[in-house]
């Protein structure tokens, strides 16, 4: 169709669209345009449909009059008054509804809507909006204009367009396009919203998507707390098994085309039901459907050449997954190049409430907690803002506030994108926020600790770094990071680095399974409330084995994606027997032991008969993450290693679980923490790849000290610089450099004493591994 045509036009069929007629039919219309025409033969499926025009739209206004109306009353208004923003909003969406179209423009609604249904009476349509400028690069206008769906019969579509059109003049609509500066002139299984970027950290090496029953809406309103699924490119491309982490949702309603009867007897299009506590209790989409909607999302992205926002939907009728829509991200892929700040807090109160973190910021203020939109005008600039959902009305106000909390939500939701594009911190899909927090009480909304956001009581002190991104001056010692939350890791991951020194395996198995893999191994021969609680963590996996080995894998799998493909060296789990007391269940399987320091664990539990079934389970998760997501880049670390005997059994137990040394490129180093290790460094690497020094566990037992111990007196004897442990690390350095093996450090020595790191990179070290916080300072540092 020709140019001239199309600015002409008043109904243009989407195959004959392109993404260059955004301002013709808007930015939705002109990219289902573009995937059908260009995008059908790599098998992205896209409902057809036909689009209206702008020219269309504004012959509308002119016909009815209401052009110069409409920008008069405008033109006086006040859009931080929200009454009078409301009342205006008001007025002018009746002016629309009530005024006719033109003759020729419904006439050709009708020829397109014929021909596309074929005189197919039950045909169902949804009717959207494509505003001309919605969905630009740099503006998201998320969720501004109505969309209804299951809309029968070629009279219905015209009147749900009228609502249509009305609907760019909701409240928030006027009053983005001022402050933006624009101008005022299907049946579902399940749906949802991808991104080909992490909405949070910008990481963009994964496909991150939600999934809930029925409807989308529900997903992209906040009204459910959907499933999560991430996804990663580089796994996927490769044709391994690249799901990395799943977050199983809430998924208490879903929204579903109303039927037949129903419809005609109330004239509502859709209704909302309850989920039955089976649905609720597994994941929405099976890895199958996961796998195919990440590669439409990389087809997607590959044609715009940009990262992409889009929804999807499972059609009931066929079984088939289709792209609904797809537009440019427009918080995370626009900020890429900003300095950005790192939040951290310094104090601790009591958690008042908790949900999902959205963006990674600190705010504070006093609650104010609004049940009705009615009460928008009570929010004052720095009021936290409490409520149940969000939706498109409450942005004059959202702006307002220094944190946003909803009972309900996702990372997805209108509250999520609004508050990634104020900049504001917002924690959604808390379920209870509103009955918990009171009104006027001064409290602390943090972001900056993971994928969970809590709101804690009073005002917490925060600490505010820049965050310097990009080259650092080169080195000799590699600077490589100690990272034990998976949740902060694609964010970490863009510091400045050289792989993962220490990945912990404990705040995984703390946080990620919170029960004693024991009590997982012997369910369902454990008694009531133990079953109860391992059956509650365990919900929509296979079976409580198969739930401890999913999230072992999905914790180490998120961290090694993050930063592949450099080397990413996972430690064992290395908790002590008063730690695995604190699981659920643990009480019953753990000893109560006098100096759990120096008791039951590293390579002496894996080893032993107690623990050994345990430990396969951790085998097995890491063989998985290696094999089957292909993230060769992990290499196994054995802690706590305290004789030559120990280093070959369980060496040869690692083999046994599929963990050979030198197959698919695996390396296992050992922690140099016990004094034997260093005294005897030669004979111990016959077993391994090289050392990690522990230099915590090798001060304390090379000069005695406890250092658990709460003794003022003896914590000042600590001291990783001493010389009978700096004389040990030598020993090892020394041993590692003469067989042309690894040698690492990652205790907390070179994090809190630049000067020890200075000594170590003097000493001929491989790599320092530190906290995230000293990876800059320590780097500056080495190159002076």
């Amino acid at each position: 169709m020709s140019s001239t045509h199309l600015a002409t036009a008043l109904v243009i069929p989407f195959e004959h669209l392109r993404m260059h007629d955004v301002e013709v039919v808007g930015g939705k219309n002109a990219s289902l345009g573009e995937m059908i025409s260009q995008l059908a033969a790599t098998g992205v499926r896209v409902p057809g449909g036909f689009a209206t025009t702008a020219h269309a739209f504004r012959e509308f206004l002119t016909h009815g009059g209401l052009t110069e109306k409409i920008n008069a009353r405008l033109d006086a208004l006040d859009t931080d008054d929200v009454n009078a923003l409301a009342a205006a909003g008001a007025q002018i969406r009746q002016w629309v509804i009530d005024a006719p179209f033109p003759a020729d423009f419904e006439a050709a609604v009708r020829a397109s809507f014929a021909e596309l249904t074929a005189g197919n009476p039950s045909a169902s349509f949804a009717v959207r909006s494509s505003a001309t400028a919605e969905d630009l690069p740099d503006a998201s206008f998320a969720g501004q204009q109505e969309t209804f769906l299951n809309v029968h019969g070629i009279d219905d579509v015209l009147h749900k367009m009228k609502e249509v059109f009305a609907s760019l003049y909701n409240d928030r609509a006027i009053s983005d396009r001022v402050h933006k500066g624009f101008a005022h002139a299907d049946v579902a299984l399940s749906a949802g919203v991808m991104f080909t970027i992490d909405t949070e950290s910008g990481f963009e090496d994964v496909v991150f998507i939600t999934a809930s029953y029925g409807l989308g809406e529900t997903v992209v309103q906040g009204a459910v707390n959907p499933d999560e699924f991430y996804v990663h490119k580089p796994g996927l491309k490769a044709g391994k098994q690249a799901i990395i982490r799943r977050n199983l949702g809430s998924k208490l309603i879903r929204m579903e085309f109303a039927p037949t009867d129903e419809r005609l007897a109330t004239g509502k299009l859709v209704r909302t039901v309850d989920n039955p506590p089976e649905l609720r209790n597994r994941y929405a989409l099976n890895d199958a459907d996961v796998a195919e909607l990440a590669k439409y999302a990389l087809i997607i992205e590959q044609h715009y050449g940009r990262a992409m926002d889009i929804e999807w939907g499972k059609d009931g009728e066929d079984g088939k997954l289709y792209i609904l829509q797809a537009r440019p991200e427009t918080v995370k892929s626009q900020s890429a190049n900003q300095t950005e700040h790192r939040y951290k807090l310094k104090g601790q109160s009591a958690v008042l409430a908790e949900g999902r973190a959205i963006g990674q910021k600190i705010g504070t203020g006093p609650v104010r907690l609004v049940r009705d939109i009615s009460q928008m005008d009570q929010v004052q600039p720095g009021d936290v803002l409490v409520t149940d959902m969000t939706d498109p009305n409450w942005e004059p106000v959202m702006k307002r506030a220094s944190a946003i909390v909803t009972n309900r939500g996702g990372r997805t939701c209108h509250a999520a994108i609004i508050a990634r594009e104020l900049g504001i911190p917002a924690v959604v899909g808390t379920g209870d926020a509103t009955e918990r927090l009171k009104d006027g009480t001064l409290v602390t909304v943090s972001c900056a600790e993971g994928d969970t956001g809590h709101i804690y009581d009073g005002l917490l002190e925060t600490e505010v770094t820049e965050v310097q991104r990009g080259a650092m001056p080169p080195i000799a010692t590699k600077i490589m990071m100690n990272v034990g939350n998976p949740q902060l890791a694609f964010d970490f991951a863009q510091l400045p680095n050289e792989g993962v020194g220490l990945a912990r395996l404990e705040f995984i198995i703390n946080n990620n399974i919170g029960v004693h893999p024991k009590a997982i191994l012997d369910y369902p021969q454990v008694d009531g409330d133990l079953k109860k609680a391992v059956e509650s963590v365990a919900r929509g996996h296979a079976s409580p084995r198969a739930f401890y080995v999913d999230k072992v894998a999905e914790g180490v799998a998120t961290i090694a994606a993050a930063f592949w493909p450099k080397p990413v060296i996972v430690r064992l789990s290395d908790f002590k027997s008063n730690e695995y007391r604190k699981l659920i269940g643990g009480s019953r399987y753990e000893p109560e032991e006098e100096n759990p320091m120096l008791g039951f664990r590293g390579a002496a539990r894996y080893i032993s008969d107690d623990f050994r079934e345990a430990f396969a389970m951790e085998c097995e998760a890491l063989r998985r993450v290696r094999d089957d997501m292909g993230l060769t880049n992990v290499q196994i670390m054995v802690p706590f290693v305290r004789t030559l005997a120990q280093a070959e059994r369980v060496v040869a137990l690692l083999a046994d679980k599929g963990l050979r040394r030198g197959v698919n490129d695996l390396k296992v180093v050992m922690m140099c923490e016990v004094p034997s290790n260093a005294i005897l460094a030669e004979r111990f690497l016959e077993h391994f790849d090289g050392f990690s020094i522990g230099s915590n566990d090798l001060t304390q037992l090379t000069l005695g000290l406890d250092r658990d111990s709460g003794l003022e007196l003896l914590a000042a004897d600590f001291d990783e610089r001493d010389p009978a442990v700096e004389a040990l690390i030598h020993q090892a350095i020394q041993a590692c450099r003469a067989q042309g093996k690894y040698i690492g450090i990652c205790g907390q020595g070179p994090s809190d004493h630049p000067d020890f790191a200075r000594w170590l990179a003097d000493e001929g070290i491989v790599s320092i591994s530190l906290n995230p916080d000293s990876v800059i300072d320590t780097w500056t540092l080495l190159s002076q």
